[in-house]
């Protein structure tokens, strides 16, 4: 089996190397961005939207352009292994997803994807075995549209300085930046100016 373009052992050393390990869920997911890039027109412009945070992520910035750096990767954290692959103007393109229906001949597969076993049961080496076996077997297309949120270029739009904190922030926000509005994902110290 590939990961188009790469052997599975190829593909196994680049998540290594980028994720840390060779993840199950990348792993798995280099089969589907396979399948989904397949299944589009060949020279589509196309950005992917997941389902998940975890893992699958990975598999779409290794074998896509599409990144969260260039603002062509969107997560949105619904818990489900599924990507879309869609036309970043039209937003026509393919869903593919896990299909538990098609687990039967993939025990090990399937233990680990409905967590039927604990990390400490499962067997890496079958399950890694399994994956590349298996191949797209048990992954589900459908057609999708994208909604018009994802569409098209996006500009940050004008920059302004924060009356609080004295840093730039996109004024579409407000007339001050979203942490000086309490939006804050860690806790601050007083701020102190040092150069890097």
């Amino acid at each position: 089996m590939t990961i188009d373009p790469h052997t599975f052992a190829e593909f196994r050393r680049m998540t290594e190397k980028f994720h840390g390990c060779a993840a199950p869920g990348v792993l798995l997911g280099g089969h589907m961005v396979t399948a989904a890039r397949t299944a589009l027109p060949e020279d589509t412009l196309f950005e992917a939207l997941v389902e998940t945070r975890n893992c699958l992520p990975d598999a779409v910035q290794l074998l896509t352009p599409c990144s969260t750096g260039n603002g062509r990767l969107h997560v949105i954290n619904h818990g489900k292994m599924a990507l879309s692959l869609f036309d970043k103007y039209s937003g026509r393109g393919i869903r593919c997803f896990v299909d538990p229906s098609r687990l039967g001949p993939w025990p090990e597969i399937r233990a680990w994807f409905m967590k039927e076993k604990s990390r400490e049961e499962q067997n890496d080496a079958l399950l890694e075995r399994e994956i590349e076996q298996a191949g797209t077997s048990f992954l589900a297309l459908a057609e999708m549209r994208a909604d018009n949120a994802f569409l098209g270029k996006k500009s940050g739009g004008p920059v302004a300085l924060c009356p609080c904190c004295k840093e730039s922030y996109p004024r579409k926000h407000g007339d001050k930046c979203l942490l000086c509005q309490g939006e804050i994902p860690f806790v601050m110290w007083p701020r102190q100016t040092k150069t890097p």
